[in-house]
């Protein structure tokens, strides 16, 4: 067992190291970005320029401007002779429009040559969808076109706006973070606490998995005996959890005609740093009259898997090979092969064929 757990984390060179591209990533919530607003912000390691015009659209740059490399959040919008929006360096008032292509550059007098249409800033395609911003990261920089897929699209968004939202920067690369959030053993050690699980509430699990688009999902079943948060929800709740790359994980809970839907997303700040955003939502009466009490218990939650992830970090500093066993350990052997296949097929210009076969996975927690 040793050597085969040796075996497969020698198969993935790279773990805790890049990111995946030419995908989606969460930059935030809609409601987050206001008009008329700029911010500068990173993600994968890049500064990125975040916001929304006077009018509403969406801003999202490189937030470095090619002259002296001012921050372009720091300048100010306007609007071009024909209408478009723009954003002006504070530097030296080089103005850039919204697709990345210099407008202007004060400084120029009409007798220079100097063509600016061949000064760009990396422009980032976002849009909006179900209440989330997401950024397309292509693994080519230049990439200035519409992305080729739209965003993933969640089932359990309902009831409005969402009844929770939680952030904590979890100081790990994003696939440690990812394999921890879909760890299913560490339940009775890192979040035992009277209302969710008991000292002696261990027992044996076996769930069925299949694939689904760029993830797996564990399918639709009754919640476990030992989980006694969904009682509150009354009724007969079945649940499933889904897996998606690059870094999304949500858990679909129905009771009769009523949902909730937690997802959570990890977005990679740099390769030391990971944002995890956890949003709630929910038609079911219970959720909005035990809010406050849900939100103490999920800043529980994510508060103690940021705890432990500070005490791992205590061991990964002397970069040790792990040890990753069946069945327990599955998801996190799936991630890898999913990241593998991902940037492969990428690069080979072929469409992505997931490597996950549905199987009956068993572990006790």
């Amino acid at each position: 067992m040793v050597e085969s757990a040796r075996s497969e984390r020698a198969k993935a060179p790279g773990f805790g190291q890049g990111y995946l591209t030419d995908c989606w990533y969460v930059a935030g919530l809609s409601r987050d970005l206001k008009p008329g607003r700029m911010a500068r912000r990173e993600f994968l390691g890049e500064p990125v320029l975040l916001g929304r015009t006077r009018r509403g659209g969406l801003i999202a740059l490189r937030d470095i401007c090619p002259h002296r490399a001012a921050p372009l959040s720091a300048g100010s919008q306007g609007r071009e002779d024909d209408g478009a929006e723009s954003v002006a360096c504070p530097y030296h008032g080089w103005r850039f429009g919204l697709d990345g292509r210099c407008l202007a550059v004060p400084s120029l007098t009409e007798d220079q040559g100097f063509d600016i249409g061949l000064v760009r800033v990396r422009r980032y395609p976002a849009v909006e969808s179900q209440g989330l911003v997401f950024l397309w990261v292509a693994s080519d920089s230049r990439f200035n076109d519409e992305p080729p897929e739209p965003p993933p699209e969640f089932p359990g968004v309902v009831g409005g706006a969402p009844k929770l939202v939680m952030r904590r920067v979890f100081d790990a690369h994003i696939d440690h973070a990812v394999v921890g959030l879909m760890d299913p053993a560490h339940g009775p050690f890192v979040h035992r606490q009277w209302w969710w699980r008991s000292a002696a509430s261990m027992h044996a699990k076996a769930k069925r998995f299949e694939p689904s688009p760029a993830g797996f999902t564990m399918t639709r079943h009754p919640p476990s005996r030992n989980s006694r948060a969904y009682r509150l929800l009354g009724g007969a709740p079945l649940t499933e959890i889904t897996f998606r790359l690059p870094g999304l994980r949500w858990e679909h809970v129905s009771v009769g005609r009523r949902q909730v839907l937690s997802l959570t997303c990890l977005t990679p700040i740099n390769e030391a740093s990971t944002l995890v955003t956890q949003i709630l939502w929910s038609d079911h009466p219970v959720i909005s009259v035990l809010r406050p009490l849900i939100a103490l218990g999920a800043r529980r939650f994510l508060g103690q898997d940021g705890e432990m992830v500070d005490l791992q970090n205590q061991g990964l500093k002397y970069a040790p090979p792990l040890l990753w066993i069946d069945d327990a350990d599955r998801q996190a052997k799936w991630y890898q092969a999913l990241k593998r296949e991902w940037a492969a097929s990428r690069r080979e210009g072929r469409a992505f064929v997931n490597p996950v076969a549905a199987t009956t996975l068993k572990w006790t927690s």
